[in-house]
């Protein structure tokens, strides 16, 4: 009997390991391997790739990688997920041991991989777990400083394969996204996701919205026989509302006005944004102005979503 761990195989059925073997490699999806010290951040940083529409699975023992990367390569090319991200770490206990086998042997057969590896001092993990109230997974009968040192001796030579490093030590949840980010979407421009929507003050304000426009100054269509029946959507109530005096003056101002907020939602890594726009039923006024809004931002580049909770109530 050896404590050696036994060899790693790979399991057949898998397109993109199978074809490695039998000729020329086909293209396989990215792979991110999040790992690091216990408290470093692991959790925050696969948030931050979820959003980015990143597959990703946490605790994931290291021989499971090879079965994932299989299925995620198989299947309908529509439902074939092209970027995987896995979260490996000591969790895994003894099925961590085998983890830099198996990522030589995914290299091998040709599914390329990256590791990102979040560290932080000692002072600030102690200080993590010391508010979290949770025992380091390492620890055992110790004190949470022996955990620590027996995960550093485990992940050492992971570490040094490492193509990025990230010290979480006086990083902010905010400031560990940008740092995630920037590894994975490189120079890809960030994006703010927003959403314009229209309602009727008498139905309540939307309980999402970040910011609510009221544009019940506006005279009311609704007084206009031949408009009444209309909505903001239909050419002579979008002509109408817009030639109010003050309407178009309004809607540039406050397009201008929303231009450094936006910026800095994407600095305070904020990725959605609700404007809610009202009037008094959500029929007329705030259908029209809404569509307004969300065209002129969409004309300085920015993504827009445009909706009407309330058109069509009494």
């Amino acid at each position: 009997m050896t404590d050696e761990p036994s060899p790693i195989t790979v399991p057949a059925g898998i397109p993109a390991l199978e074809a490695a073997a039998e000729g020329p490699r086909v293209e396989a999806p990215q792979l991110l391997i999040i790992t690091g010290m216990s408290g470093a951040g692991r959790t925050r940083a696969a948030a931050v790739l979820e959003d980015l529409d990143w597959y990703v699975v946490d605790n994931l023992p290291a021989q499971m990688l090879t079965h994932l990367v299989g299925m995620l390569t198989s299947g309908p090319t529509g439902r074939r997920a092209q970027r995987l991200a896995a979260v490996v770490d000591v969790r895994g206990r003894e099925f961590f041991a085998d983890v830099l086998e198996v990522l030589d042997s995914l290299r091998a057969a040709g599914v390329d991989h990256r590791i990102l590896f979040l560290d932080a001092s000692d002072e600030a993990l102690v200080r993590r777990y010391e508010q979290v109230r949770r025992p380091h997974p390492l620890q055992g009968e110790g004190r949470i400083l022996d955990g620590i040192a027996a995960e550093r001796a485990v992940l050492g030579d992971l570490r040094e394969r490492a193509d990025t490093v990230i010290d979480t030590s006086e990083l902010n949840v905010h400031d560990l996204a940008r740092e995630v980010r920037s590894v994975v979407a490189g120079s890809t421009a960030e994006v703010l996701r927003v959403s314009v929507l229209s309602f009727g003050f008498k139905y309540g304000i939307p309980l999402d919205a970040d910011h609510v426009v009221d544009v019940r100054f506006l005279a009311n269509p609704y007084w206009v026989t031949e408009l009444r029946h209309l909505t903001g959507r239909d050419a002579p109530v979008r002509d109408y509302v817009l030639g109010l005096p003050g309407a178009v003056q309004f809607i540039d101002r406050y397009v201008d006005a929303l231009e450094p907020v936006l910026a800095g939602y994407l600095n305070e890594e904020k990725r959605y944004v609700t404007i809610a726009v009202g009037c008094t039923g959500g029929k007329h006024r705030s259908v029209a102005v809404s569509e307004a809004i969300a065209a002129r931002l969409r004309q300085r580049g920015h993504q827009v979503a445009v909706s009407a909770r309330d058109l069509g109530k009494e």
